[in-house]
């Protein structure tokens, strides 16, 4: 069952000095995978496709974005 209102999940990783997001992956069955900052939650939150956030954690779990 998903709702209309966001309900956030911290990275796991986000014990790393306070650069984290969160994500609402609950409103995905909506279309939608809202995104912001942690450190701001009263602040904007980006909204992506749920396809093209699908295909950038499949890049990350692939190791696209290593430095």
């Amino acid at each position: 069952m998903t709702t209309d209102t966001p309900r956030w999940i911290k990275s796991s990783y986000s014990d790393n000095g306070g650069n984290c997001v969160e994500v609402a992956a609950n409103l995905a069955a909506h279309g939608t995978v809202p995104v912001r900052d942690s450190k701001d939650p009263q602040g904007p939150a980006l909204a992506f496709d749920t396809a093209a956030w699908s295909a950038f954690v499949a890049g990350v779990k692939a190791g696209n974005f290593d430095a």
